[in-house]
């Protein structure tokens, strides 16, 4: 899955994971790819699962493409 890192941050801040949410966005790319990036997304504290969770909850929408 693809995602803005952009939408990402919002996403992680408005949960009130600014911790997160600045890693985010110092060590990840423009564009994520939860599959290629899948390492990077570890090092910053969030699991595939963890994510979509964070992503559903925080009404991604149709900023997600598969």
């Amino acid at each position: 899955m693809k995602l803005d890192k952009q939408e990402l941050v919002r996403v992680l801040r408005t949960g009130g994971d600014n911790e997160t949410a600045d890693k985010v966005e110092s060590q990840l790319p423009d564009e994520i790819d939860t599959d290629e990036h899948g390492d990077a997304l570890d090092a910053v504290g969030l699991d595939r699962t963890e994510l979509m969770n964070k992503l559903a909850a925080g009404g991604f929408g149709g900023s997600i493409a598969p």
